[in-house]
């Protein structure tokens, strides 16, 4: 998205909280709120294409969570970030098994926030620290599905990065192979797991306990 302004939409109740993201996300250069919604009914009815939606999953009506298949069903290229103050387990899986591709908590850092688009635009995945942390734990604690898909070290090692919220670029450096490299990888990976989509993979990847 380089010298291109990016679109979003912020669906939130909370008026105090929506407003001044909707106010940090408009002085930040590159970066347009074309929509704010206290509702995912207004939202239905209202919203312009975006890029990113910055969502709440406690909203009046439909849960946010209702809402993420019906937002993309809209806009199949949209992005979603959750944004919330729920941290459990169900929740956080229920929003990435909906197709979520991100998860932050309502009290992280708005500079943060901005990064967070930055980074699922690119193909991340982010998440709060907290929430990244949890949801390994908890998915390392139910038990194992008995299938690893002939998954490789090195594509075991990229799709631990991928549940981290870990974007390729990032893996790439870490790992000290060529972006185009990852890629191949992660074509790799969601062929063996009959997936077309990160989140996809990281949601089959905790569900079935494929990383230890």
């Amino acid at each position: 998205m380089e010298n291109s302004e990016i679109k979003i939409s912020v669906v939130e109740d909370h008026h105090d909280f929506r407003e001044g993201l909707v106010n940090f996300i408009n002085f930040s250069p590159g970066y347009n709120c074309v929509g704010k919604f206290s509702s995912v009914e207004s939202a239905l009815e209202g919203m312009v294409e975006p890029h990113v939606v910055l969502l709440d999953i406690n909203l009046p009506g439909k849960s946010g969570i209702e809402a993420i298949p019906l937002f993309k069903e809209m806009f199949p290229a949209l992005k979603v970030i959750m944004m919330t103050i729920f941290d459990d387990s169900e929740n956080i899986f229920k929003a990435m098994q909906a197709g979520a591709d991100g998860y932050l908590l309502k009290n992280t850092a708005p500079l943060k926030i901005i990064a967070s688009i930055d980074e699922v635009m690119n193909g991340g995945a982010p998440m709060s620290p907290y929430i990244a942390r949890k949801v390994v734990d908890f998915f390392c604690n139910q038990s194992s599905s008995g299938k690893d898909y002939d998954l490789t070290l090195r594509e075991k090692e990229i799709l631990s990065f991928l549940v981290e919220g870990i974007e390729s670029r990032t893996i790439a450096e870490n790992l000290f192979i060529s972006y185009e490299t990852v890629r191949n990888h992660l074509r790799n990976i969601y062929s063996k797991l009959q997936v077309t989509s990160k989140t996809q993979a990281v949601s089959k990847a905790l569900r079935e306990n494929l990383i230890k």
